[in-house]
């Protein structure tokens, strides 16, 4: 007798469409600003969301003035109740995403919804019909609008404000995705070190003897030379991650657009570049957390047209005592040599005799144990994770 055949996984079901819910492409600079305003409902009793200035979230969405238009393409979306915005969403396509790692995946990112998995179904589910009209055949996100910006969904850590450059998003959002068949991809780790623990005396030994006997100079960033600093920065930057899950390099005009957007809030005792017998092969770049400014801002640096937001943020600005270790590289071919615990020891000395309690170092792959060990050895704890999901289309 014929044994019975194994049932079939079971098909997860998804939240069914809400009939009164319609998901449109934004046209026009009102629906832009809704686009834009609609997260302060969503956040309105978050006391850890940093509202972004209007007048940079304006420009991260101009293609007159964000590079990532130059090659890649984003359609916004707006989902809406009647005449009410319920969430939002963006629909990727990164040419160079699909070069470098020779796939079909497009992106979903800027995805804010209300408490309804309905509503984030429907969002979803428009963001993935545009992606495979382009011929694309796996979702990933959030991304905004590249792993080299705003980079996966806060899953853990929702108890302190996001640093600089990081998401922050209500705990619930996950399980939306998750409701909707979206399953994870890669998880990102941010930790959290103090600068007044000093570190681990095993660690701060070996790196000076690594430090001499490999001939390693660590010297800040010459900001008088500073378009051949950002050239050799890149060069090492893109050396460093290239093998890395999700990246993508970066043209010369994003790292131009990059390093104008830090240069106003860098610190160059902070920018430290390592080299061996005079070649660079590493940098380290560490930033004040300007959220802890931006925050006090609220959004607009003007109200009423006096410059009441600019006063407030500039107030706040002398008070920041947080960093985040933003960028981390070394060039293939030199790592496994202490140059990211000689790079790491520089910036927390310098940290600390500059008073900063301490901060963020973030982000991290769920699966670089090298990287990780090495941060953890430091006395650092992992303090948040964020998600990248996928969907197939």
């Amino acid at each position: 007798m014929a044994l019975p055949a194994e049932p079939s996984p079971a098909t997860p079901s998804l939240p069914p469409l809400p009939s009164d819910v319609q998901v449109t492409p934004v046209r026009g600079s009102a629906e832009k600003m809704q686009f834009i305003r609609f997260p302060y409902g969503i956040y309105k009793n978050d006391s850890n969301w940093v509202m972004p200035l209007e007048m940079e979230r304006k420009d991260f969405l101009d293609p007159r003035k964000n590079p990532f238009f130059q090659y890649g393409e984003v359609e916004l979306f707006l989902a809406r109740r009647g005449s009410e915005v319920v969430g939002r969403i963006a629909a990727i396509r990164n040419p160079r995403h699909m070069e470098v790692h020779g796939t079909r995946e497009g992106f979903f990112g800027l995805f804010e919804c209300v408490n309804d998995a309905g509503i984030a179904r429907a969002l979803l589910d428009t963001a993935a019909a545009w992606l495979r009209e382009r011929g694309l055949d796996a979702m990933l996100g959030p991304a905004n609008f590249s792993s080299n910006q705003d980079w996966g969904l806060l899953i853990e850590g929702y108890d302190t404000p996001p640093a600089i450059m990081m998401p922050h998003n209500p705990p619930y959002y996950a399980a939306l995705l998750e409701a909707c068949g979206l399953t994870k991809a890669k998880d990102l780790y941010a930790f959290e070190l103090s600068s007044s623990a000093p570190p681990p005396e095993k660690v701060a030994r070996i790196a000076e003897k690594l430090r001499h006997r490999e001939g390693i100079t660590v010297r800040p960033v010459n900001m008088k030379d500073l378009d051949a600093e950002v050239k050799r920065i890149r060069d090492i930057y893109n050396s460093a991650w290239e093998k890395n899950w999700g990246f993508v390099p970066f043209t010369d005009a994003e790292f131009d657009h990059l390093a104008k957007d830090l240069k106003a809030i860098v610190r160059p005792e902070l920018a430290l570049m390592a080299e061996v017998k005079g070649e660079p092969v590493a940098f380290a770049l560490t930033v004040p957390d300007a959220n802890q400014a931006i925050k006090a801002a609220n959004g607009r640096l003007t109200h009423f047209g006096l410059p009441i937001g600019l006063a407030k943020l500039l107030l706040a600005s002398r008070r920041i005592n947080r960093l985040r270790l933003i960028i981390l590289g070394i060039k293939e071919g030199y790592r496994r040599r202490g140059l990211d615990a000689i790079l790491y020891l520089d910036t927390l000395r310098t940290a600390k005799e500059l008073g900063y309690v301490g901060g963020e170092i973030s982000w991290t792959l769920e699966d670089n144990h090298l990287v990780n060990r090495a941060i953890e050895s430091m006395g650092a704890q992992r303090s948040k994770t964020y998600r990248v999901y996928q969907r197939a289309l």
